[in-house]
């Protein structure tokens, strides 16, 4: 099994990417290093963080438009819907919610419970060495305790191939929570311990800062090798075909 946890895990150092990438453009940066990890080209993992430079709504791979995004208010207000690669409930990205991602080869892939694991526990630990206790809730969810009861500050989701994964998430620090509640419907389906909370009621921020928040996911990963190449071409081409595509993200 590869180690994502190990030496041999590299971090994409966010400077090597052009300064006004765009949301497309990044969620075709975890798609393109996954088609390397399944094809056998890239050996280490990679692991990196980014941030929306404006709110954008993303929808999960299966994910049905009509029944989670409040689509006329996102039209009004111009913020963007498009449609990752990963399974999962539907998200809001912006400023002050930082993305972090790995993309990890495989001999052989592990279960699906040992990947949550295997992902979100170092990174339960190496955040809560740095600001409130984090802690792992429903299947894939970080969580902190406060006087108001337990809130998420994580929701995360995976793609599982023959010899390669990707599993990437959100970490709210400074996000507009009431926004969420605005642009997204009550999700179709939720964790126990939300209890039907509205999106504001269950959602809270870390509060640490985008710099500690870089610190604790390599700190997770080991994350200390610097990586500044990254595959253009089929970043390009993949929004060209997908990401970019409004049949795409309109499928479902």
């Amino acid at each position: 099994m590869t180690k994502i946890n190990g030496s041999n895990a590299q971090w994409l150092d966010e400077s090597s990417l052009p300064p006004l990438i765009t949301a497309a453009e990044q969620l075709a940066v975890d798609e393109a290093f996954l088609n390397e990890a399944e094809l056998g080209y890239l050996k280490n993992p990679v692991v990196r963080t980014w941030q929306a430079s404006a709110p954008v709504v993303i929808l999960g791979s299966s994910s049905q438009l009509h029944k989670e995004v409040n689509s006329d208010v996102c039209a009004k207000r111009n913020i963007p819907v498009l449609r990752r690669p990963s399974g999962g409930a539907t998200v809001i990205l912006g400023p002050g919610c930082v993305m972090w991602s790995v993309i990890a080869p495989f001999e052989d892939v592990p279960t699906l419970d040992a990947i949550h694991a295997f992902m979100l526990e170092p990174l339960a630990a190496a955040l809560s060495e740095i600001g409130p206790p984090v802690a792992r809730e429903g299947t894939s969810d970080l969580v902190i305790s406060t006087a108001d009861g337990v809130k998420k500050v994580s929701g995360n989701a995976l793609r599982v191939r023959r010899h390669s994964v990707l599993y990437h998430g959100t970490l709210l620090d400074s996000f507009p929570l009431g926004l969420v509640g605005q642009l997204l419907q009550h999700p179709p389906r939720e964790p126990q311990y939300r209890m039907e909370r509205q999106h504001d009621k269950f959602l809270a921020n870390l509060s640490i800062g985008r710099k500690k928040i870089n610190k604790a996911v390599q700190t997770a990963f080991s994350a200390w090798t610097f990586r500044t190449n990254w595959p253009r071409d089929q970043v390009h081409r993949l929004v060209e075909s997908r990401y970019g595509q409004s049949d795409w993200t309109e499928r479902l």
